[in-house]
């Protein structure tokens, strides 16, 4: 949402800050996002994402008041999934159909508990806000965005490159529910709101 239409908060002084936009992930360590990024090509019309900014996203809350935000924690903290490794590898592009807007990386197979964490992160949103849209889940690392004037060609052959791309694979140990704020030319900026440890005790 282009920041001149984004909801904003009065802050002290009378300045104005915006409403921070919320979505809860898995980011992994600081060595994958590391591997991930280096796969970035002077591919004309891509808009590549920083290391620091790689993650999963498991579900887009949106603008949110502390308030709110603070249910959602609350109730974030009452997920229960053993950790798990989670399996890094192959390019994509969305869309499937129509002009290619993200370029990103897959998770391979043999994550039955990441969609059992998905599920259980749905449930804990939903239980503060019923009406919070729920999309189908497709788990992946955005690796870059891709502009209009890109060259179909040299993404072609950078998917041929990469097809068969493969980092190690991690220990999923926590998630976390991020804020982000965007600013025009730049690339976001997130921020940890708050993390879940996954090896917790259950809830009583």
């Amino acid at each position: 949402m282009p920041a001149s239409k984004r909801t904003c908060l009065r802050a002290g002084r009378g300045l104005v800050r915006p409403v921070p936009r919320l979505f809860t992930a898995l980011v992994p360590p600081t060595t994958i996002q590391t591997e991930l990024a280096d796969v970035a090509a002077p591919l004309a019309g891509v808009r590549w994402t920083p290391a620091e900014n790689i993650h999963l996203t498991l579900r887009f809350i949106g603008e949110t008041d502390e308030a709110k935000a603070e249910r959602y924690a609350e109730s974030l903290a009452r997920v229960r999934v053993e950790p798990f490794i989670l399996p890094v590898g192959g390019v994509g592009l969305f869309p499937t159909r129509g002009p290619a807007k993200v370029l990103w990386a897959g998770v391979g197979n043999g994550h039955t508990r990441l969609y059992q964490l998905r599920k259980q992160v749905d449930e804990a949103l939903l239980a503060v806000d019923a009406g919070l849209a729920m999309p189908g889940f497709h788990p992946h690392f955005t690796l870059g965005r891709i502009g209009e004037s890109y060259e179909p060609k040299e993404l072609a052959h950078f998917l041929e490159r990469h097809r068969t791309l493969e980092a190690p694979p991690f220990r999923v140990a926590d998630f976390r529910l991020m804020s982000s704020e965007l600013t025009p030319g730049r690339p976001p900026e997130y921020r940890v709101v708050r993390s879940f440890p996954l090896d917790r005790d259950p809830v009583p």
